[in-house]
């Protein structure tokens, strides 16, 4: 069974993440398959919109597949990873600026890579069951594959809130925060699709589309604009800890506790630099400059090891907390990569 089933049907370009299994998580060739295709149909006649959608009823896509990288990482290969997140992000950065209408179907867990695929399409449809994250802090990364630019443009700081917690959006809280543009239940997918197929016509995803349901987030926005505003992380945490028993609080500490602190001081420094620059390459290269290092320098191998190796959610991280964690430490792992920066080419 092939990962990824790629075609054309009408007036559309069909692409199906096919690992239903593993969540439908993102391969290195997952990724080069969706890039070539995309490229095909730029100036196909035949595609006037694309469709992009996951196999099985659990995941759009849950992220990428991290495994490789820990096996490569832990023979002391640093360009594996460095290789596939050159890749990965030009694609990140192809979806937003494509040409043609992109429409993603996001039932289920989109996570990490599932957001670089899906919540940069034109036209992203999310249904009763839809669950986005960026986790990425949990394992010793920031929000990457253009999410920092994502969660700087959500409302106030809920980008901040978002991105140190890694909590999940259900679908009002995707849709408020502007990871999603539609609601449309599940049951009308299919319809939705032949319609998109038949007609290459993708501003009719919002004659299918319902109202939205309410959004935690709103409810929160007060509290979360009152404590994730902070330059630092260090003022995140002092802010929260002046609001104890607040719910956004009390629900972000418990999440953020968990995480590796320096990704978390990274994460508020790039959400902060997209909102100030919001450009998709730039977020991007801010991104890689952590990513290129995070093998190395950082703590990304301990977070795949304890959350998907040994499976003990016990990572040991460099700092034992956000006190242990200095503007110096910040620095080395965003400073910029002179030569070894994010490249547009395509190389693989």
């Amino acid at each position: 069974m092939t990962d990824i089933i790629i075609r054309k049907s009408g007036k559309a370009g069909l692409i199906t993440l096919n690992r239903p299994q593993a969540l439908n998580a993102l391969t290195w060739d997952m990724c080069l398959a969706i890039e070539a295709a995309l490229d095909a149909w730029r100036s196909d006649p035949e595609v006037a919109v694309i469709l992009i959608d996951g196999a099985g009823d659990r995941a759009f896509c849950s992220g990428g597949d991290i495994a490789e990288m820990y096996a490569s990482g832990q023979k002391g290969d640093l360009d594996y990873g460095r290789r596939f997140w050159r890749d990965e992000y030009r694609l990140n950065a192809k979806i937003r600026r494509y040409p043609k209408p992109v429409v993603s179907f996001l039932h289920g867990f989109t996570m990490g890579g599932g957001v670089g695929v899906g919540c940069h399409a034109s036209h992203r449809i999310v249904c009763e069951n839809s669950q986005i994250a960026m986790p990425e802090c949990s394992i010793g990364l920031v929000p990457d594959v253009g999410g920092s630019l994502l969660l700087a443009q959500a409302p106030g700081h809920c980008g901040e809130f978002l991105g140190l917690s890694g909590d999940r959006m259900d679908t009002g809280d995707a849709l408020y925060a502007g990871f999603a543009d539609y609601f449309v239940p599940q049951e009308g997918w299919t319809d939705l699709k032949a319609t998109l197929i038949s007609t290459g016509d993708a501003s009719l995803v919002e004659a299918a589309s319902a109202p939205p349901p309410p959004a935690r987030l709103a409810a929160w926005q007060d509290e979360i604009d009152s404590c994730f505003g902070g330059a630092a992380l260090s003022d995140v945490y002092r802010a929260m800890a002046a609001v104890p028993d607040g719910p956004a609080t009390t629900h972000a500490r418990k999440l953020m506790d968990r995480n590796a602190p320096l990704g978390m001081a990274v994460a508020v420094r790039i959400i902060q630099a997209a909102r100030r620059t919001p450009g998709i390459e730039q977020a991007l290269e801010r991104e890689f400059r952590y990513t290129y290092r995070c093998v190395a320098q950082g703590d990304f191998i301990e977070g795949i090891r304890a959350a998907i190796i040994d499976r003990d959610r016990s990572p040991k991280w460099q700092h034992a907390s956000w006190h242990a964690v200095k503007d110096e430490d910040v620095a080395a792992m965003t400073q910029d990569l002179g030569s070894n920066a994010l490249q547009w080419k395509e190389t693989t």
